[in-house]
Parts: structure tokens; C-alpha cells; sequence
């Protein structure tokens, strides 16, 4: 039961829990960032993922990321292709 909470919470507030993925996964926060936008736009059953709030979240840490690892170019290349591709797959199901 607790971790249904955790993972519902997890899912329900990414954009609070973003600082803390960009510590753990490094340059893999770029494939994670690409998977939850693709996903929320690509399929019909996950709009409830946290895109907009998300999205504003990772623009202002990629602003004033001072460690390198968020990089504001390729944060938005890889949302860009992210919502193309998957209003693409949208489209198409």
C-alpha cells in the first residue's frame, strides 16, 4: 500500500521530485524527460502524467542548472521530438 502511494505521488508531483532525478540519473534524466512527454501526448490512457507543470519545471532548472547537467538546448530538442513523435503515434492509433 505504501508504495502505491509513493509511485501515485511520484507520478502525480514529477516536477517536485525533478531535483532529485537530475542527482540520481545524470544525462539519463534526457531519456526519462523524453518518455513521460512522449508518453503523455503519444497515448490515449496517460494524460494524466504532469506535462505542463513539467515542462515549466524543467525550463527553469535548465536555466539555472550551474552543474552542467541540464543543458537548455538539448532539453529542448529532446521535448520537441518527444511531443512531435508522439502526437504523431496519437494521431496514427
Amino acid at each position: 500500500m505504501e508504495l502505491i502511494q509513493w509511485v501515485i505521488d511520484f507520478v502525480l508531483h514529477l516536477d517536485r521530485h525533478l531535483v532529485e532525478l537530475l542527482t540520481r540519473f545524470d544525462l539519463w534524466i534526457y531519456a526519462i524527460l523524453f518518455l513521460i512527454i512522449f508518453a503523455e501526448t503519444g497515448f490515449v490512457v496517460t494524460p494524466f502524467l504532469p506535462g505542463d507543470s513539467l515542462l515549466f519545471a524543467v525550463g527553469a532548472l535548465a536555466g539555472v542548472d550551474t552543474s552542467g547537467t541540464l543543458n537548455a538546448a538539448i532539453v529542448s530538442a529532446v521535448l520537441i521530438a518527444a511531443a512531435i513523435l508522439g502526437n504523431t503515434l496519437n494521431y496514427q492509433i
